[in-house]
């Protein structure tokens, strides 16, 4: 019986190596993320409220959502 016990005590879970090298962003991606999602919610907003030149097109939809779908594919690769 003691033997089981110390069978039962060394199954644990697993637990990965620790990464030797931790890899980090440049900076330039935070602020290409933070500028397109900011950018394409003026661009989203100025577009609801008539703001931009000309009345509300679709091309200003396409291209503010476009900002923040790129905003966000920068926020998936940051690290």
């Amino acid at each position: 019986m003691a033997q089981q016990s110390r069978v039962s005590a060394s199954r644990g879970r697993y637990t990965p190596p620790t990464p030797k090298e931790t890899k980090h962003s440049p900076l330039w991606v935070p602020v290409v993320m933070t500028a397109a999602l900011l950018c394409g919610l003026v661009v989203l907003i100025g577009n609801y409220l008539n703001m931009l030149p000309g009345d509300a097109q679709n091309r200003y939809l396409l291209l503010g959502l476009g900002l923040v779908t790129g905003g966000f594919v920068m926020a998936s690769t940051y690290r």
